[in-house]
């Protein structure tokens, strides 16, 4: 790992690292906000995936995060959302696709494969490099994220029993399978065999049986995309209302898709995790 940022904040430290990724085989950089706690012993870790076409800038300078990480003892971990750099497959014609937009899945084909291995990144080799390197407390963990993101941190709880203590989302791409966004990245991605992408959609997982875990989401209903079909909170709820699966769903009146929304709940998604890592 180097350090390239080292910003004060709310007696703690923002930092930002660059290292070489084996899961992605390219050069990776994610922040890291160490709450005042870390100058004293391991704190836990709150893992924070972002949404289609941002890195891991956006969380650390919209929402307002840091002061209540400071306040309860959390460090944040937030990685960027894709591999990146000129050797990395990319589609510069579309957002949704490509650098940016990793999915936070295993790519299985050409030419995404050799890089596009965000799931591997996330939730194994990017947790075991900070526990060695940073004072944080090896394996307690909880994760969340915001639309793209959002999907990431369920399906990553959803697949994993046991690694994280508790996932919340934002605005979370519910059923990748059944919108634009995730049809045009798993067919990418994972190839055309729909059977396939069952394993990386979090109402299909639920469906399948996976391990409970409450899951704690906020949607915004003036969200866009919820108004497009690209999030399909309501087919997650049928799913985890029909197997007793433990969900809280808040459907926020008038919030949007932002940032200003994401700022808004944060507190509250923080001081969630608090508890469970506690």
């Amino acid at each position: 790992m180097e350090q390239i940022e080292h910003i004060r904040e709310f007696g703690g430290w923002l930092n930002r690292y660059t290292h070489d990724s084996a899961s992605c085989h390219c050069r990776m950089t994610f922040s890291v906000y160490l709450p005042p706690q870390a100058q004293t012993g391991p704190v836990p870790a709150v893992y924070f995936l972002s949404g289609l076409t941002c890195t891991d800038d956006n969380v650390r300078v919209k929402a307002g995060a840091q002061r209540y990480a400071a306040e309860l003892g959390l460090a944040l971990v937030m990685p960027d959302t894709s591999p990146r750099g000129t050797d990395v497959a990319d589609d510069p014609d579309r957002y949704d696709l490509g650098q940016g937009a990793g999915f936070y899945v295993n790519a299985s084909q050409a030419p995404w494969a050799p890089h596009y291995r965000m799931f591997d990144y996330v939730n194994r080799e990017l947790p075991a490099l900070l526990e060695r390197a940073l004072p944080l407390v090896p394996g307690r963990r909880s994760i969340m994220g915001h639309s793209m993101g959002g999907h990431g941190a369920l399906v990553s709880a959803l697949k994993h029993p046991g690694l994280y203590r508790s996932v919340s989302a934002f605005a979370p791409v519910c059923h990748p399978m059944d919108c634009d966004w995730g049809r045009g990245c798993f067919s990418a991605y994972l190839g055309d065999d729909q059977a396939l992408w069952q394993a990386w959609d979090a109402t299909e997982l639920i469906r399948a049986g996976a391990a409970p875990i409450p899951l704690l989401i906020d949607q915004g209903t003036a969200d866009e995309f919820l108004a497009a079909g690209q999030l399909k909170p309501e087919a997650l709820a049928r799913a985890c209302e029909e197997l007793g699966f433990p969900l809280t769903l808040r459907m926020q009146p008038d919030y949007d898709h932002s940032y200003h929304f994401i700022a808004t709940f944060i507190g509250e998604h923080l001081a969630y995790h608090a508890r469970a890592l506690a």
